[in-house]
């Protein structure tokens, strides 16, 4: 006999909450689905905190619906709604003793670390293409495959990583000159945005982007990496050049959703990093299809196949579709990205990143 979302909803109504009510009546439970005997679910909190007060009740559930008749396998996500939580006061931090965003200074050869083997760059030409949520995914990915991954955040007017990699902590640097990166999800991490504050906005001209870039790269503790992946900002500016000339990037991958307008500025990227003689290693479509978790129909919402057949027109190679669903934007809300646990989302990306090792690009 399969089972059915009712009987689902029914074993989650028996786990009561701490402050009254259950997960089904108070509404915690998003994108539940079944699929044959599979089934997965999120359970969204309405805060970090209480998150963290209620974790026993994830594995809770899990049971409860692994207890149904039919059930083979059960999947639970627990994360949180809202913002996370606020960093501890600037006079309980230790911030590094050096100033971040000057104008870069003269140096000889690459500003490449010896301990980096490769730099990966993620571009897409444009911004909303998903390009931040690949590059943490596909460094966790190659995390969990065995590699040792770096993540430089190199978006520095719109910083994304720390609040999609869950770290909030500032990074030290003990004696003004090395930063030391932060660590999460295996991955070793660097952003702007664990510099500065939050709240402010940067309004730096193009040589403290340049300055603030070869601070994140070559003042670094990297350590020993098989690949840094580098999440550029969108367009076609500051960053990208001194990246392409100055660090000796291995190449370049294209994001880009499947609709025209994408790809208008996908292709202008493309042009971008062969003027700069940084090879193109191949094209990713995101948002490619979206999977309804109530009744299991599929929808192209931004169309579909458009970057295969781009990557075909032009002789490059495609490294795979990965779909938009709701799992994915609550992973990366709470900080845990979709890559580190299981599902078809998470299968995607770890085939992605096979891919990338198969092919001796990582």
């Amino acid at each position: 006999m399969a089972v059915t979302r009712t009987d689902i909803e029914a074993q989650l109504a028996q786990i009561e909450l701490p402050d009254g009510g259950n997960l089904i009546s108070r509404d915690w439970v998003r994108a539940l689905s079944v699929e044959g005997g599979e089934v997965r679910f999120v359970i969204e909190a309405p805060s970090p905190e209480i998150a963290r007060q209620i974790e026993p009740l994830s594995a809770a559930a899990e049971r409860a619906v692994a207890a149904l008749p039919g059930v083979t396998r059960v999947s639970a996500a627990l994360t949180a709604h809202g913002p996370a939580a606020k960093a501890p006061p600037a006079a309980q931090q230790q911030p590094p003793s050096l100033k971040i965003g000057g104008h870069p200074k003269p140096q000889e050869g690459s500003m490449k670390p010896a301990s980096v083997k490769s730099i990966i760059a993620i571009g897409s030409g444009k911004g909303g293409v998903g390009k931040s949520t690949v590059s943490s995914n596909l460094a966790v990915a190659l995390a969990r495959a065995g590699k040792k991954v770096g993540l430089l955040d190199a978006d520095i007017y719109g910083p994304s990583q720390p609040r999609m990699m869950g770290v909030s902590k500032r990074p030290a640097s003990p004696d003004g000159k090395i930063i030391e990166p932060l660590h999460a999800h295996g991955v070793t991490l660097m952003s702007i945005g664990l510099m500065l504050d939050p709240a402010k906005a940067v309004i730096w001209r193009g040589p403290m982007l340049m300055g603030a870039l070869q601070q994140m790269i070559s003042q670094v503790n990297w350590g020993e990496l098989d690949v840094l992946i580098v999440d550029l900002p969108p367009g076609t500016g500051d960053v990208q050049l001194t990246l392409c000339q100055k660090a000796e990037p291995s190449g370049a991958i294209i994001v880009s959703t499947p609709q025209d307008v994408a790809l208008l500025d996908a292709r202008k990227a493309i042009d971008m990093f062969s003027t700069l003689k940084t090879p193109i290693l191949g094209m990713i479509e995101n948002m490619s299809t979206y999977v309804c978790p109530e009744c299991g129909h599929e929808a192209q919402i931004f169309g579909h196949g458009g970057v295969e057949a781009e990557a075909r027109k032009l002789g490059l190679p495609f490294l795979g579709a990965l779909p938009i669903d709701l799992e994915t934007r609550l992973a990366g809300d709470a900080g845990t990205p979709i890559a580190v646990g299981d599902g078809p989302t998470a299968a995607a990306y770890g085939a992605l990143a096979q891919r990338l090792i198969d092919g001796g690009i990582v």
